[in-house]
């Protein structure tokens, strides 16, 4: 029973902050393969930032420097703090685990717009 829940998103202005959550169950988490991915609408599926089990990390080019992905193992959750957000970056943001097979959370909706 894997269960990947995203929580934070909603609205915000243009050049705002917001920090996603995404709480993992069923796994083993301290040695995933963790990810954010977007989709907005009329686009294909971004990845956006990964950390591995070393927390070593990437990211697309166009968040480098305004996101951080991170994790705490001890409460099983990676987070995507995201900051001057764009309109552009307005999506549904899924988390990912990935453990040989790819697991993913239901998505949270993240609004970029005054």
């Amino acid at each position: 029973q894997v269960q990947l829940v995203e929580s934070g998103g909603g609205l915000v202005q243009p050049g705002g902050s917001l920090r996603l959550s995404c709480a993992a169950s069923g796994i083993i988490f301290s040695v995933a393969k963790m990810a954010w991915y977007r989709q907005a609408p009329k686009t294909q599926r971004e990845l956006v930032a990964t950390i591995t089990s070393g927390v070593s990390t990437n990211y697309v080019d166009s968040v480098q420097g305004r996101f951080t992905i991170s994790r705490d193992n001890d409460k099983n959750t990676v987070y995507l703090h995201m900051t001057s957000l764009k309109p552009e970056d307005t999506a549904n943001y899924y988390c990912t685990a990935d453990l040989g097979v790819i697991w993913w959370g239901k998505g949270t909706l993240v609004t970029v717009s005054s």
